[in-house]
């Protein structure tokens, strides 16, 4: 049967960015590097998105090391994987700062099936980047880092929002996770495909965490307002 589910579960699986990066860039594709992360990450959409729901679009940056990176499921690491979406993968625990935020707003919202039957959360770069440091340490690296890998994966993006409009989403409103240099990348877009009506942004969870984490409360209450406009 054709769902929601189904359609990103096709998406992930054939993910390519079909294009030569920067050097000392290497792309991170969470489906091909771990199978546990197909396998959670369709257990995921399948519970939660096995139907034909139109969605309003949540849109990150790209996927992070302990997060999408290892579950397959954006901004969702292990441990919200399992406590909050009943879902496990055996002998990994990770821990991302920004899961912890987005399953407060989340909570907050009325649980994963209200939040999940209303919203999608991918990213316009659905494939992540490393970079090894000084100290030979892969470190995340995101689309907007330098102004060569913004353009060799800008065809790339254009291809993954309109598949995420294709699978079933409502574009009146999106929202962008990221106020400065995500925002200012999507909206360009956006201005010139006109993908959506309205875009929103939001401050980015790893900002809110790391930053901004007395004033949590604040920006919890903020998505929600955000969440509610027509």
């Amino acid at each position: 049967m054709d769902t929601f589910a189904e359609r990103v579960i096709s998406f992930n699986k054939n993910l390519d960015i079909g294009q030569e990066l920067p050097d000392g860039i290497r792309v991170m594709n969470p489906f091909t590097e771990n199978p546990l992360a197909l396998e959670a990450s369709s257990l995921f959409y399948r519970k939660f998105y096995s139907d034909n729901r139109q969605r309003r679009l949540i849109l990150g940056i790209n996927p992070g090391r302990h997060g999408a990176g290892v579950t397959g499921v954006p901004f969702t690491d292990t441990k919200r994987l399992a406590d909050k979406c009943g879902l496990s993968i055996e002998g990994l625990n990770t821990h991302e700062p920004s899961s912890v935020f987005i399953y407060e707003v989340i909570d907050a919202y009325g649980g994963p099936e209200s939040f999940y039957s209303d919203f999608y959360i991918n990213s316009p770069c659905p494939l992540g980047f490393v970079k090894t440091n000084d100290k030979g340490r892969e470190v995340n690296y995101n689309y907007y880092d330098s102004q060569e890998l913004a353009a060799a994966v800008y065809p790339f993006m254009l291809r993954s929002v309109e598949a995420h409009i294709a699978k079933g989403i409502d574009t009146a409103v999106a929202y962008c996770l990221g106020s400065g240099k995500n925002y200012k990348a999507l909206d360009e877009i956006n201005r010139e495909r006109r993908y959506f009506g309205k875009l929103i942004p939001l401050e980015h969870p790893r900002f809110i965490m790391q930053y901004r984490s007395k004033q949590k409360q604040y920006y919890i209450e903020k998505y929600l307002e955000a969440f509610r406009t027509d």
